[in-house]
């Protein structure tokens, strides 16, 4: 709206701000200040009430989430425990599963991993074999899986496992809140040519998670999987609002440490969040800005590519904000979001490389450059693939959205012990 409140009447910057004003304290501890926020709602406000957000439309919460930004605080824990598994349990969760682990998740105290994909389940996710047998009141995993983000620090991790063979693939799986830190569970890192070990590869040999850990009834995995993949390729696609983050969770150990100093580090660059930076409205005026300094702004081929990679930002945030709006939906804005980001990352390489031209090669850049251009274009082939490939997002798209016939394979009503394995 024109007085920048919402169609409720709430003016976000202007409460977010007051409620800043009354609460920063630099010299707050992380979990202090955490802690604050959770207790709030502003640490996760699109959640719904009754699981400690303010039900707020997503749209407010970035909104929220700039003024944290630009105020220059700290922003609320960050990782999949808050862009994952927080609303999927507030879908799917009982009263006692969302006591239980979301005010822990907001609050920074457990970071979470996804233990989806495996060797030969990951386009195929519904093909995952990683199996739980129940045992009195628990249940023993045994699989391997794969591209686990941040598996080597999470405290609890989103898993998906077989708990009934007999049945078809996608209606014999079930959904667990699995802790991490147990004998039964070895997680590997792999190293990628970024230089970073961002994902993991995960053993599980008879692990053991409680069967109230069972998010969504048994035999419901493959619709709360589908849930949290759905917001999966919303967050992809809608960037980051350039919060001041600090890893979360028991293993970071960071929260005793003094908001002040990680505002400090933040601002001095010398904190390094170990992914390439958001690419979004603040890292695309840095590199224009870039471009001037080094005087290579009137390219006209170079100018070409900067407003073509301007103008799918600003389509992609459209597109964000028509999937917020539910009166609005196609049902396919997720998935065009998450292609968007991969096309977005490959613009962002292509124009970067040719801003900075021969000093591409180095890695890092020269200091005269920007010294994420050469990590970032390292990294931009990767969107395509995580959290679901472009041909996946477009199987789905014709499939799901725009009725197109399947793809030919196994009927679906075939119990997954029959089907062929790899």
């Amino acid at each position: 709206m024109s007085d920048g409140r919402s169609k409720d009447g709430i003016d976000v910057e202007a409460e977010v701000s007051a409620w800043i004003d009354h609460n920063w304290d630099p010299d707050a501890t992380l979990g202090e200040w955490w802690q604050l926020l959770a207790d709030s709602g502003y640490a996760h406000p699109a959640l719904p009430e009754h699981a400690f957000g303010k039900g707020w439309s997503h749209g407010m919460e970035l909104r929220a989430m700039r003024v944290f930004a630009e105020r220059k605080v700290v922003g609320p824990a960050p990782g999949l425990g808050y862009m994952l598994a927080a609303p999927t349990i507030a879908d799917y969760g009982t009263p006692s599963q969302i006591e239980r682990y979301i005010p822990q998740i907001l609050n920074g105290q457990e970071s979470w991993c996804q233990l989806f994909s495996e060797p030969a389940a990951g386009s195929d996710l519904a093909g995952v074999q990683a199996s739980a047998e129940r045992d009195g009141d628990e249940w023993s995993i045994t699989g391997q899986k794969v591209w686990t983000s941040g598996g080597d620090y999470a405290d609890l991790g989103m898993l998906i496992a077989r708990t009934d063979p007999d049945l078809p693939k996608h209606q014999g799986l079930s959904y667990f809140a699995i802790p991490m830190n147990q004998d039964g569970i070895d997680v590997r890192p792999l190293r990628e040519m970024t230089g970073r070990t961002f994902f993991s590869e995960v053993f599980m040999d008879r692990a053991a998670v409680g069967h109230g850990a069972m998010i969504g009834g048994r035999g419901d995995g493959w619709r709360v999987a589908n849930t949290t993949l759905a917001y999966e390729r919303s967050s992809i696609g809608a960037g980051s609002a350039g919060n001041i983050l600090a890893a979360a969770g028991q293993r970071a150990g960071r929260f005793g440490r003094r908001v002040g100093d990680i505002v400090e580090e933040a601002g001095s660059g010398r904190r390094s969040t170990g992914r390439p930076p958001g690419v979004g409205m603040s890292l695309y005026s840095r590199y224009v800005e870039l471009a001037r300094r080094l005087g290579r702004i009137g390219d006209p081929v170079l100018r070409q590519e900067v407003v073509g990679l301007y103008i799918m930002l600003r389509v992609n945030r459209l597109n964000l904000q028509r999937a917020r709006e539910p009166r609005q939906r196609t049902g396919g804005e997720p998935n065009i979001a998450k292609l968007y980001d991969a096309e977005i990352h490959r613009q962002f390489r292509t124009v970067s490389l040719r801003i900075i031209g021969a000093d591409g090669m180095l890695a890092p850049a020269s200091s005269e450059t920007d010294p994420s251009i050469a990590e970032l274009a390292l990294h931009a082939c990767a969107p395509s693939i995580y959290g679901g490939s472009d041909q996946i997002q477009r199987n789905i798209i014709g499939e799901r959205v725009l009725g197109l016939p399947k793809e030919p394979g196994v009927p679906r009503d075939v119990p997954f012990n029959e089907l062929p394995k790899n």
